[in-house]
């Protein structure tokens, strides 16, 4: 048997484990016990990582439209209609007609190259990829207050923090090994603070669980940083000497007693009070936080809270302490910083800076570059459906189930000229498409990943691919070249990092002999860094902290007579994103085999729905039927749903309503009603 070490596919962990092949297909995994993330362990889905690599449901040959029917192509018959048909919409509408959406579950040279690609041989900054539905108010709010939107310290930090404030995280299902270490950490004596509204598993072992409405986050921060300054709890010389604009901060909070924090949030006065104590008390404080609190129509200004109270009682720049956002997919952190995103190049280069454009139009060998930011993913529904947007090439990620308001998504895909994805199934989205690629997996190819944590570290190929299929950044090169651009011509994906490394100050000194066996942690400006693992040590990477005070704001739709409950979604243990890796595994689809929606008892008997009972759950966008499951997770008038069922597709109820600076969508809170299906 042959064991191949690479990083697990799923979450921004960054486990890595070995592949174990036997006659070229693989047979099981074991994980890397010398991993500083892992430690040898892995979650359920690490250890069935392998089970969907040899689905008979990948594609295997590229697919074309023809009289309405998906029909197999020859590669050369395919991405020659890939070029024409993006050069025909570009001719037609302008190059802005045209849009590329990378993926997070892509190595960090193919987004690098995807990018590239919209960029230097298409001539438009619409690229973007799904950062903008989970951390783009990450990215926005700490690049802001800190200068770097990436977490500040490193998972082992978990290990030597004295208080813990997890807010928006099912970290033990979202983050399995992150959330065992915070477990673990609680049994030492750490205090931990969960802020959640579902009863997860980590509040059963908090020292406190604010329970508090959805959508309140702002007010309950402010609540909490009002005490922290009243009763002079403040790092007063951290402030002083780190930090601008406190006295805006004070001020905005001023009003936020814990009375009226209390009113807005549905807790007690005292849980807020004791919720500041505990962590302003605290020598070293961290904030683990992830999607409950970004994916809200005032995303941004959640983050910017979670900033200040972090300034605010000196836990940035230290072992034990930071602002830590936990990554979704085992490459978002690495799309981000791969410049998959529509104004921003590499390293986070602005695409509005002439000296910036001008060194990547001269490195990539074109006469110029365009100034203009692109459309963000989440605006570029609306703009097709506009006529604006005619073309969308999407590679790896499956918009049809991961996009709010899924009706609309359906009717804006099925109207472009052309829509064109490369993926490894069949999914959703490739299923509406005029032309299907089909890809390597992730352990069919070589590569780097970016993990939560800023790791970047290599991904091995242990099989072959199936059939003709073939590494997304083969693909791209080969669209680049059809389109007459002969500088995207690479032997490997070692030759594209060096040129990542060459145009990417905080990855010039990544290259893959360094990276054994477990990477480095960006930022790593030259060979001779051994990377960084702690952020903002001495000063923030913009200079001073600043904070930049957030006015509470109510979602964008409230529970009415129509639509009493309140609808929020997330992950399960079992599965991940839309369920076209996990739900081909048979282990953990068996254990979570269909759709459910979570409700309280005191719901379930005032409408007479038992546990299992079918129910149809409506919003103003459309509804579905899914399972009931009875259960106290949820407090009564909300309700929680999965979002990776495709027959009980949680995003055809939810709103499309976008924080006005992130455009992320509000996934967090609808209003929906509920009835029995007889």
């Amino acid at each position: 048997m042959k064991r191949t070490l690479t990083v697990c596919p799923y979450c921004g962990t960054g486990c890595m484990f070995y592949l174990v092949s036997d006659g070229g297909k693989l047979v099981g995994v074991e994980p890397s016990v010398t991993h500083p993330v892992s430690r040898g362990g892995l979650c359920v889905k690490g250890w069935n990582a392998f089970a969907f690599v040899h689905h008979p449901e990948r594609l295997t040959t590229p697919l074309v439209r023809r009289d309405g029917v998906l029909q197999p192509a020859s590669w050369d018959e395919a991405l020659d209609l890939v070029v024409t048909g993006l050069q025909a919409v570009q001719e037609k509408h302008g190059s802005d007609a045209v849009m590329f959406a990378s993926s997070a579950k892509a190595t960090n040279e193919e987004n690098y190259l995807l990018m590239k690609l919209a960029r230097a041989v298409f001539g438009t900054n619409n690229i973007d990829h799904c950062a903008r539905l989970c951390h783009s108010s990450t990215v926005t709010g700490l690049a802001e207050t800190f200068g770097s939107g990436a977490m500040t310290n490193s998972i082992s930090c978990i290990d030597e923090t004295d208080v813990i404030l997890v807010i928006g995280s099912n970290t033990t299902e979202q983050h399995p090994l992150i959330g065992s270490r915070i477990l673990n950490a609680v049994q030492n004596g750490t205090g931990l603070i969960v802020a959640d509204n579902r009863r997860i598993r980590l509040a059963r072992h908090a020292a406190l669980h604010l329970r508090h409405k959805n959508g309140s986050d702002v007010a309950l921060l402010n609540g909490i940083m009002h005490v922290i300054i009243a009763e002079g709890l403040v790092d007063e010389e951290f402030v002083a000497t780190r930090t601008e604009n406190y006295a805006a901060q004070a001020a905005a909070v001023a009003e936020w007693t814990p009375e009226k924090a209390a009113a807005a949030t549905g807790l007690e006065a005292g849980e807020i009070v004791a919720a500041a104590r505990l962590f302003a008390g605290a020598k070293r404080a961290m904030i683990l936080y992830s999607m409950g609190i970004t994916q809200h129509s005032h995303g941004v200004d959640n983050v910017r809270c979670v900033a200040a109270l972090a300034m605010l009682t000196g836990n940035v720049g230290r072992p034990g302490t930071g602002v830590n956002p936990l990554r979704g997919q085992n490459n978002v952190q690495g799309g981000c910083d791969m410049g998959a995103l529509p104004d921003l190049y590499s390293g986070y280069q602005k695409v509005a800076d002439p000296l910036v454009r001008d060194r990547f139009a001269r490195a990539w060998g074109v006469p110029s570059l365009p100034a203009a930011p692109g459309l963000p993913l989440t605006r570029a529904m609306n703009a097709a459906s506009e006529g604006r947007l005619q073309a969308l090439f999407v590679m790896g990620e499956n918009p049809m189930l991961s996009d709010p308001d899924q009706g609309h998504a359906r009717k804006v895909l099925e109207g472009l000229e052309l829509l064109v994805v490369q993926d490894i199934f069949l999914t959703e989205t490739a299923a509406l498409a005029d032309i299907v690629l089909p890809a390597a997996c992730y352990a069919e190819k070589e590569g780097t990943f970016t993990n939560t944590e800023r790791r970047v570290q290599r991904a091995r190929k242990a099989v072959e691919s199936p059939g003709t299929a073939r590494a997304d950044w083969e693909i791209i090169c080969d669209i680049a070249l059809r389109a007459g651009y002969r500088g995207m011509c690479y032997h490997d994906p070692r030759e594209v990092m060096d040129e990542i490394a060459s145009l990417t100050p905080l990855y010039g000194g990544i290259a893959y002999d360094r990276l054994d066996p477990h990477g480095l942690q960006w930022p790593c400006p030259d060979r001779n860094h051994p990377g960084t693992p702690l952020l903002h040590l001495e000063h923030f990477t913009r200079g001073l902290g600043h904070f930049s005070p957030a006015r509470y704001r109510l979602p964008a739709e409230l529970p009415d007579d129509r639509y009493p409950f309140v609808l929020t979604t997330g992950r399960t243990y079992f599965h991940w994103h839309t369920g076209s890796m996990t739900r081909r595994s048979h282990l953990l689809d068996r254990e979570e085999p269909r759709s459910f929606i979570e409700i309280h008892p005191d719901d379930a008997a005032r409408l007479g729905v038992r546990d299992h009972d079918r129910l149809q759950v409506a919003s103003r966008r459309g509804e579905v039927q899914t399972e009931a499951r009875v259960t106290t997770m949820v407090v009564p008038g909300v309700l929680f749903m999965p979002f990776h069922f495709a027959e009980g597709a949680a995003n055809a109820l939810t709103n499309n309503a976008l924080d006005p600076e992130s455009s992320i969508p509000e996934f967090k809170v609808c209003a929906v009603r509920v009835e029995r299906v007889p």
